[in-house]
């Protein structure tokens, strides 16, 4: 509460992104998460509180904005899904690596990270090399996305995006639910509700994904 009261005055009276302004103020304070006082509540804000808020962002979208979006970005979001699964596992065996890892890599980086990863490696072969793997996978997966949730709204504003390119471009390629809400609404609120509702659209594949990958590999 402290930090978004200090992002929000900041933001208030120097301009700027206020979201940008929490994850500064967020990376100062990390030491804070290792006080056994806060640590509890630190990890439900985390999980529980911001989950929810994502669920209000997720209401709040309308059937107008859907159609603004336009079926056209919906297909390629779509495509773009089964693209990177696909690529993923190309890239796995042009390495010589397993199916089950490239499949794993592509699917965390299609969907929703490491929320992908984890429930695509609940239905792959347990085995303590799948297990290490998917490990890495998380790791790799969040610090990629972490980068491009503030290194993404600078390349919006470089190539000139409106605001329905820049939300399919920020709700399309970045990992996390969360980072891309921040990523979004650093730009604008638009920007910030058509990204959200892309990053459902991509989080909402999870489950046929899912079915389908443990249906070969079961």
């Amino acid at each position: 509460i402290t930090i978004a009261l200090a992002a929000s005055f900041v933001a208030e009276h120097q301009g700027g992104p206020q979201l940008l302004y929490a994850l500064f103020f967020g990376m100062a304070f990390n030491f804070a998460a290792n006080g056994e006082k806060i640590h509890a509540g630190i990890e439900f804000a985390s999980r529980q509180v911001l989950r929810f808020g994502v669920a209000l962002l997720g209401a709040r979208i309308t059937a107008e904005q859907l159609a603004g979006l336009g079926a056209d970005s919906i297909a390629m979001v779509a495509g773009g899904v089964v693209a990177t699964i696909g690529f993923g596992a190309l890239i796995g065996r042009l390495l010589g690596r397993p199916g089950t890892e490239g499949i794993l890599t592509g699917g965390a980086v299609a969907i929703c990270g490491a929320s992908a990863a984890l429930a695509i490696s609940a239905v792959l072969p347990k085995n303590e090399e799948n297990q290490r793997f998917t490990l890495f996978t998380v790791v790799g997966v969040t610090a990629l996305s972490t980068v491009a949730m503030v290194v993404y709204p600078s390349l919006v504003k470089a190539f000139g995006l409106d605001a329905n390119a820049a939300a399919v471009f920020i709700g399309g390629t970045i990992h996390d639910v969360a980072q891309v809400v921040a990523a979004g609404y650093i730009i604008s609120p638009a920007v910030g509700d058509g990204a959200t509702f892309v990053k459902l659209f991509r989080v909402a594949m999870l489950l046929p994904v899912v079915a389908v990958v443990s249906v070969l590999f079961r």
